[in-house]
């Protein structure tokens, strides 16, 4: 299974575990679901200048069962990244019935970290290692006024963006390549060839809760095609995501979606395997895990 972006590409010294039951040592392996808003954290891995959300959920096992142990996840998001279903495990002997893991681990934790579901599943289940797709989703603002509670949640664009061109790029992306192009570090200890198996582009209203009746749009010098749909979701599902990856395609998408390089530019990128040519990294608070896919005969728990 390809490595996923992770938030300090120097430190991905795990090597994948081989054969058998990954966690035969212990009584039980309980996958989590977890949903964060990534603002005020370093990213999900542990690290030595501040606070991160492995660390928050880690603390809230020890506190739970009594015992220190690694909690595992699917993709270790980078600072200032939301996830609304990263997926996480971790070993333990506790005898804690699985109906109150969830609210137990839950009470030991701040509120922008919520652990949706938890379940007993296979001591074979690795969440990092068994994954078999991944799903992120960006979200771009590109209106003329952009509420000032989105700031922490959407990238904003001070132009509007032509989001049909960015759609027909997007396509580009479909399929088995080399996507060194989008890769911040390179070369990477393994391989940047992902397949990816599908990807969109749309533009949205406002969500409800901000809507108003200026509908956020005073200006009239500068006009909008959609003034009613300000927003910009990019989603793409993959076997696995190389460092920042997502956000060099955004950046290369909103290029295209601002005239400066045509549609079929992108598969040009691509096929040049040169970060150059790629447009900038988009900012993370745009940047949403959505889902991640396992076997389900690993989301079985042990007889």
């Amino acid at each position: 299974m390809p490595h996923d972006d992770i938030t300090n590409p120097d430190d991905d010294t795990e090597d994948e575990p081989i054969g058998g039951e990954r966690f035969a040592w212990a009584r039980r392996n309980i996958m989590l679901t977890i949903a964060y808003d990534g603002t005020n954290y370093r990213g999900w891995q542990v690290q030595p200048n501040g606070m991160s959300v492995q660390e928050c959920v880690e603390n809230a096992v020890e506190q739970l069962t009594g015992d220190r142990q690694r909690v595992y996840c699917a993709g270790r998001t980078d600072a200032g990244v939301h996830a609304l279903g990263q997926a996480a495990n971790f070993p333990t002997n506790s005898s804690i019935p699985i109906a109150n893991i969830r609210r137990g681990l839950q009470s030991f934790l701040p509120n922008d970290i919520v652990v949706v579901s938890a379940k007993e599943v296979s001591k074979s289940f690795h969440a990092t290692y068994s994954a078999i797709h991944k799903r992120y989703r960006y979200v771009i603002h590109d209106g003329d006024v952009c509420p000032p509670f989105l700031k922490h949640y959407v990238h904003r664009s001070l132009n509007q963006l032509d989001v049909d061109r960015m759609a027909e790029a997007a396509n580009f992306l479909l399929g088995t390549h080399d996507f060194r192009c989008f890769e911040k570090h390179f070369p990477n200890k393994s391989t940047s060839i992902r397949t990816i198996m599908d990807v969109s582009v749309q533009r949205l209203s406002c969500w409800l809760p901000w809507t108003s009746p200026h509908d956020w749009v005073p200006i009239q010098d500068r006009r909008h095609d959609q003034p009613e749909m300000p927003l910009i979701v990019f989603e793409v599902m993959a076997d696995g995501f190389l460092y920042n990856m997502v956000r060099a395609i955004v950046g290369t998408l909103m290029e295209i979606g601002l005239g400066k390089q045509t549609p079929d530019s992108l598969s040009e990128v691509i096929r040049s395997m040169d970060r150059a040519k790629a447009g900038m990294t988009a900012l993370p608070n745009g940047l949403y895990l959505v889902s991640v896919e396992y076997p389900e005969a690993l989301c079985i728990a042990n007889d």
